[in-house]
Formats: C-alpha cells, sequence, structure tokens
C-alpha cells in the first residue's frame, strides 16, 4: 500500500481510485497547452490559512515562553517597591553573604557529576553497544528505568541508605550523606539514563572499515579504542557532559532533599520567592542561572553542527565480534551498574512499604495514607493525572504541529524562522527561571491572561512550554524524512495542504507523535521545578507533595508518593505504547509489503 494512496479521493465505498501519477499529469497539462493556473482565489485561502496558522502558534508560544521569560529579565532590573533600580538589584545579590559559595558550588558539583556520569554511561554504553555480551537489550532497558522516577526518588533513597539512620552510613567513614556527596552521587544516578541514550546513540553507529585498517596496521583492541572509537564518539560525549551539565545546574529537587547545609544557585531562588517572598531577587536570581545554561546550550549547538557524520556512503556497519575476556568484564561492569540503580530504586520502594524504617520492617500501607500527612493527599496525585494527560495530549498536537510548519509550507519564511527560534528557547531556560516568570507575567495588573494564574490549565501551559523544544525538535527530525516530492505530487493534483496533513503527513509521522506524548506524560508527573512556585491549595501536585512532605519530616509517605509517580510514570508509558500499537496496525499497513 503506498503512502501517495492516502491522498487520492476516496469513493462512496471506501475504495481510492486510481489517479495518473504526478508525471503522467504533467505529460498530458503539457500535451494539451498552456497549463490553466489553479484557482486564484482557492490558492490564496490556502496561503491565508497556513499564514494564520504561524502566526497563531507563534503567539501562542510568544505567551507560553518569550513573554514569561522577557518580563523575569526586566523585573530583575526593579526593585521590590516597582522602582527601577538597574543593576542594582544584581549588586545587592553579589554583596549578599555566600552568594560567590552558592555559584562555586552549583558549576564545580554540577561538573563533578557530569565528568562521573559521562564516564560511567561512557563505559555502560560501550558495553551495550559494542560488545558481544549477554542481556544487552536487557541491561540497557534497565539502565532507562530511572528516566520514570522524579529525581526526589533518588535523592530519599540516599537518605535511607546513607543517612542518620541508613543502613550503609558506615561506609562514609563518619561523614554525611547530607551536602556535596549527596548532591553528586544524586545528580549522577537520575542524570544516568540521559546521557546513556546520547551515548548509545553515538556508539550505535560505526565504519567497519577504520577497525579493519586499524586491525592491518598491528593495531590491538586498546589501541583501536584510542585511536578510533574514542575519537569517533568525542563529540557525543562532549555533547552529552554539557547535557547532563545543565541538568545538574538547574536541577532542584537532588539539592532540596539531601544537599543539606550546601548552597546552590537553585536553592537560593527557592529561599528568595517561597522563603522571603522577593520576586525581585528571585529574578535576579534566576537570570544568573540562566547565563551558564544559555553557555551551555550555545556550546552543545555549535558541537552539533561540528560534528560529523559517523555512517558515510560507502562505510561498512561495524557488526561487534565476540571476545570473552573484554565481554565478560563488561557483563560483570554492566551488573553492578545496573544492580546500583536498581538498589538506590529499590530503597525508596521498599521503605514506603515498610511500617516504620528501620526498626520494623513489616510490610504495611499505612505511608500511602496521603490525606494524613502534609502535601495535598491523594487530590495531588489525581491533579498529577490531569496534567500528565492534558499535557501529553496538547504538547504532542502543538509541537507536531510547529515542526509542520517548520518544515513543510514554503511561503511565511520570516515568521517560520522566528517560530522555529521560539520553540528551541526552553532549552536555554531553567524551569525554575520559567516558573518565576510564569509568576510575574500572568499575575501582572491588567493582564488579560491573568484568569489562569492559580488553575490547572497555568500548569499544564508551563509544563508544555519547559518540555516543548525536544518534542519539537523530535518531530521535526520525523517530519524532514519525508520527501518534498509528496507537496509537489499534492500541489499538481490539487490537493489542499490540510488534507495532505490529515492523510499523509501525520498518519506517517504517529509513531513520532505517541513517542512525544508518552515524553510529555513521564515528564508532566515528575517536573517539579517548573512548577514549583505556580501551584495553589487546589492545584498541589504529587511532585510538589513529595516536596513538602520531606521538609516536615515525613520522609517515609515522601517515598511512597515518589513511588507512586514512578509505578504511573511506567503504567501511563506502557498505556501510551499500547495505543501507539493499536494505532500503527490501523494506519501504518503501507509500511509492509
Amino acid at each position: 500500500m503506498s503512502v501517495l494512496s492516502a491522498v487520492l479521493p476516496v469513493s462512496p465505498l471506501g475504495v481510492g481510485v486510481p489517479m495518473p501519477s504526478a508525471a503522467v499529469e504533467v505529460d498530458r497539462r503539457q500535451a494539451s497547452g498552456p497549463a490553466t493556473p489553479p484557482q486564484s482565489r482557492v490558492f490564496n485561502w490556502e496561503k491565508l490559512w497556513l499564514g494564520l496558522l504561524v502566526l497563531g502558534l507563534l503567539a501562542v508560544l510568544l505567551v507560553a515562553i518569550a513573554l514569561p521569560v522577557g518580563t523575569l529579565l526586566g523585573r530583575s532590573f526593579w526593585s521590590a517597591d516597582d522602582k527601577f533600580s538597574g543593576l542594582a538589584q544584581y549588586w545587592v545579590y553579589a554583596r549578599t553573604p555566600g552568594v560567590g559559595q552558592s555559584l562555586l558550588n552549583s558549576v564545580l558539583l554540577s561538573a563533578i557529576s557530569s565528568t562521573l556520569c559521562v564516564a560511567l554511561a561512557y563505559g555502560y554504553a560501550y558495553g551495550v553497544m559494542r560488545s558481544c555480551m549477554p542481556l544487552a537489550k536487557w541491561f540497557r532497558a534497565m539502565a532507562l528505568v530511572p528516566l520514570l522516577a522524579p529525581s526526589l526518588l533518588m535523592a530519599i533513597s540516599l537518605i535511607y541508605l546513607f543517612g542518620t539512620q541508613g543502613l550503609l552510613k558506615s561506609l562514609l567513614l563518619g561523614g554525611s550523606a547530607y551536602g556535596p556527596f549527596g548532591i553528586v552521587v544524586g545528580s549522577v544516578l537520575w542524570t544516568f539514563p540521559h546521557a546513556l541514550m546520547m551515548l548509545c546513540t553515538t556508539l550505535g553507529s560505526g565504519d567497519a572499515r577504520l577497525y579493519e585498517a586499524a586491525a592491518t596496521l598491528g593495531a590491538g583492541r586498546w589501541r583501536s579504542f584510542c585511536q578510533v572509537t574514542l575519537p569517533g564518539s568525542r563529540y557525543g560525549l562532549m555533547i552529552a557532559w554539557v547535557v547532563v551539565f545543565v541538568l545538574v545546574m538547574t536541577d532542584f529537587g537532588v539539592p532540596k532533599v539531601i544537599g543539606g547545609n550546601t548552597q546552590m544557585l537553585a536553592t537560593d531562588i527557592y529561599k528568595q520567592v517561597i522563603g522571603q517572598q522577593n520576586l525581585s531577587m528571585g529574578a535576579v536570581v534566576a537570570m544568573l542561572l540562566l547565563v551558564p545554561a544559555g553557555l551551555a546550550f550555545a556550546a552543545e549547538r555549535h558541537l552539533r553542527a561540528k560534528q560529523a557524520a559517523a555512517m558515510a556512503v560507502r562505510a561498512v556497519p561495524l557488526q561487534p565480534q565476540p571476545h570473552a575476556p573484554l565481554d565478560r568484564a563488561l557483563l560483570l561492569y554492566c551488573s553492578l551498574v545496573a544492580l546500583v540503580l536498581l538498589v538506590v530504586m529499590g530503597t525508596a520502594v521498599l521503605a514506603s512499604l515498610v511500617t516504620f524504617w528501620p526498626y520494623n520492617l513489616s510490610l504495611s500501607l499505612k505511608n500511602y495514607q496521603f490525606d494524613m500527612v502534609d502535601g495535598g493527599g491523594w487530590a495531588s496525585y489525581g491533579n498529577s493525572l490531569m496534567l500528565a494527560a492534558a499535557t501529553a495530549v496538547l504538547g504532542a498536537l502543538l509541537s507536531f504541529l510547529s515542526a509542520y510548519l517548520v518544515a513543510k509550507p514554503t511561503g511565511w519564511a520570516r515568521a517560520r524562522q522566528w517560530l522555529h527560534a521560539m520553540a528551541t528557547l526552553p532549552m536555554a531556560v531553567p524551569g525554575l527561571a520559567l516558573g518565576l516568570g510564569y509568576i510575574l507575567f500572568f499575575n501582572a495588573a491588567g493582564n488579560p491572561l491573568h484568569f489562569l494564574y492559580g488553575s490547572l490549565g497555568i500548569l499544564v501551559l508551563c509544563t508544555v512550554a519547559h518540555f516543548f523544544s525536544v518534542a519539537h525538535i523530535t518531530q521535526l527530525t520525523a517530519l524532514q524524512q519525508l520527501d518534498a516530492e509528496y507537496e509537489r505530487v499534492a500541489d499538481s493534483m490539487g490537493v489542499p495542504f490540510w488534507t495532505l496533513l490529515w492523510r499523509v503527513h501525520l498518519p506517517v509521522c504517529l509513531p513520532a507523535v505517541m513517542q512525544v506524548a508518552g515524553y510529555f506524560f513521564v515528564n508532566a508527573m515528575t517536573t517539579v521545578s517548573a512548577v514549583v512556585f505556580l501551584y495553589s491549595p487546589e492545584t498541589t501536585l504529587a511532585s510538589v507533595a513529595v516536596l513538602a512532605m520531606d521538609d516536615a519530616g515525613d520522609i517515609a509517605p515522601a517515598a511512597a508518593m515518589a513511588t507512586l509517580i514512578f509505578a504511573t510514570a511506567a503504567a501511563g508509558r506502557l498505556l501510551i505504547a499500547g495505543l501507539d500499537a493499536w494505532m500503527q496496525k490501523r494506519t501504518q499497513l503501507w509500511r509492509q509489503r
């Protein structure tokens, strides 16, 4: 079944009516004389509708992304009494005791965490992608499980393992889990899957001719690794390092739960906004946090531009060859890393099910009685479910539409360029900064959108905006794989763009759309930083409830709520995957011969 049959006219019985190919149609028009141009009125209507779609979506992204960030920047130049102060606010913050230590801690601990995480993930990815060790797919799947859990879960597990009553506290030799140790270990654990995905992609392709040439010249496995594998994956390593650095630098959950008295920029914003109600100073700290995130984003874009293709036209795909000692060593290494991840996550799950850790380890569900502790009770979990479902639907549709308008139409070039720039902007904006920008923008006097403030709608909009860039780029990549011949054929047959969009572009890209929906669902369930400033007593979320329980000293209920978030994210991801499989059977028959 051909994809082009999707645009063919359909008979009353639902059977596609054969139509001449584009080449035959062109020859027929040339033979019959000068072609009659399409009705200008139809063409103008199509161009008008495209323009309205581009401008309408541009306006949505302007409200959801650009204006909150611009308001945040402007607020940093105004004092708390609404007087223009220029850079005085920055000077006041710079003179505050401990500011230099916060900046140093944020940069240093993020750099250490990134280096450790990328080094561990590279060895794991090499074992999964470049060796013949058994159960490679299983090890890869197990290492990606932490993606379904909030970063808070890892921090809570570390408390149960290395805290005051921790099972392994003796391993610290009198040291404390609260502080730099907890921040680094917790950050490495929750960012490990992110680095692994990028490095698996980097090591997933290689040219076997290079390794054959190295072997012909007498190079052993170690020398081939140092002179072929490492240079070939250097850009992937640097990109992974930059991405993990940004994730750790802008993370709020791990430093808040297990950071102790260690000052970080992310926690400084929380203290200024929640603790002191000083929005102006919070805006200053948010802008300072945005600078390293923006620089890292620019570095990542630069590295991607310089990255060369790993597979040339005449390349021979690399097939890993068995090597018993190396395969056994990598199997042992991957087993240890996977065991650590499972033990850390399993500790929080176990702690949520025991009566009183570590004195009474009998199983009980009393920690799941959320209505008996702070955090909003079971209502917060229900709010998170509604938020995740709405974010998955709205985010998938908006990101597909934005990617389509950037990739496929030929008119409105300048507006489409602005649309693409707006869609990729959230990659450089930390969640805390975006959330604070939403407070300042939507709560401003005279804003006609003020009615959204305090509602679940503003949480959905902020969450979609926070994770929009990755979804937009993913769907853009899927759409760019479609040849422009589809548009030329549809134009020659007089098929309007909305018919081609509905019958070709959307069905072909449906797997990517469903993948993006799952991405939005999981992140909406686990996010903390983007929504920690925006919830109201009626819209408390499960991830925010974990913070509230931890602040109140209810660690076991916090572990229970984090476990419930993890289980829900996993179930939602499986449900979306099942829906995707069912829809592919109904819409992807053209892929089968």
